[in-house]
């Protein structure tokens, strides 16, 4: 196992620069998520932990030890691709076994080794298959075991559950996150898929544009986002956003944005805490009905205010009609604001 310290680490192609100013420490056992979206350096940051890209500036420990000159190999770092990359022409047992006859492990500690994994994986009947015979998720499951069974100090991956259907792709984050329970590897994980950084990670860093825009507990990120960024980023429906101009005038806002009469500011407004009524029960706001949305669990409702689209949903067992009129309010403690001009959080 090992702690990841990054000491003023860049990453440059020429004069474009890919990542900077990396300065943190990723712990032991930590499963640890970089999320972001395409193109914003998350992949880069893997790649240069794994030693399959070198550093411009800067200084990666392992523990104590600096690990900049060491090759993949030096590292004890095993990885998992978005693609399986599996010998094709090898049954299950070979592939997972692959990484112990390279290490020169002696037959009989090898099967023993791949029996305990394949238990642990729901592998058992599978393992004299080839890879074609398999689904994609137990494709995924070889890809993991045969990464899994040289028990790395460190556990990196890139995307793995991307190409699987949405089904799949839950089951698979259920089982990541039991085998994280289980193994207790240091794990960095990189996904553009927010849900899947929340309910995986002990910690994510949202990264844009080669810098961390925020690093912290799931839920703290979402609860109380630093920048607009990561508000509209993190989350799902996305974050409704509004000039705070449009709030100026309602009694509940007014003592809040006087504090902020020489700031413009944008307002943020989770869905989730946008409860439409089809009937005026002492709401104060009313707009439009665009769209409705049945998800099964909820009914989410599009609607028209002040010239501004926002989204939330609809209280339980209302007979909301699109073209028809909704009335909610905003909770004041669930506002998130933020500076119009440097889209950081202001604290009120």
């Amino acid at each position: 196992m090992a702690k990841i310290k990054f000491q003023g680490v860049e990453k440059r192609f020429g004069d474009v620069v890919v990542v900077e100013d990396l300065d943190f420490t990723i712990a032991d056992r930590e499963f640890f998520t970089f999320v972001g979206p395409s193109g914003c350096g998350k992949s880069t940051i893997l790649n240069m932990i794994a030693g399959l890209a070198d550093l411009s500036k800067g200084t990666i420990y392992f523990d104590e030890t600096p690990v900049n000159g060491l090759s993949p190999g030096e590292r004890d770092i095993s990885m998992v691709f978005q693609s399986y990359a599996l010998y094709p022409h090898m049954s299950i047992y070979e592939n997972i076994a692959f990484p112990l006859r390279v290490k020169k492990q002696s037959a009989e500690v090898i099967d023993a080794e791949i029996k305990k994994l394949a238990t642990l994986l729901g592998l058992e009947t599978l393992l004299q298959r080839k890879p074609r015979e398999l689904s994609g998720g137990q494709r995924q499951r070889v890809a993991l075991g045969r990464a899994i069974i040289r028990r790395p100090r460190v556990f990196l991956m890139d995307e793995p559950l991307s190409n699987l259907d949405a089904r799949l792709r839950i089951e698979m984050r259920a089982e990541l996150k039991k085998l994280h329970e289980n193994l207790q590897i240091t794990t960095v994980y990189v996904t553009h898929d927010q849900e899947e950084a929340m309910v995986l990670s002990d910690r994510i860093a949202v990264v844009y544009q080669g810098k961390i825009q925020q690093c912290g507990h799931p839920m703290e990120v979402y609860a109380r986002p630093m920048n607009l960024f990561v508000a509209n980023f993190i989350g799902s429906p996305q974050i409704n956003v509004i000039d705070g101009s449009l709030l100026k005038g309602l009694p509940a806002f007014d003592h809040v944005l006087k504090r902020f009469e020489y700031v413009d500011v944008v307002c943020g407004m989770r869905p989730t805490d946008l409860i439409f009524s089809a009937q005026n029960d002492g709401a104060t706001l009313e707009g439009e009905v665009l769209l409705l949305e049945e998800t099964g669990s909820d009914t989410w409702v599009d609607m028209l205010w002040k010239g501004v689209k926002i989204k939330g949903r609809a209280r339980s067992g209302e007979e909301i009609v699109p073209g028809g009129r909704a009335f909610f309010d905003i909770p004041i403690d669930k506002v998130h604001l933020f500076d119009k001009d440097n889209k950081q959080r202001l604290s009120f």
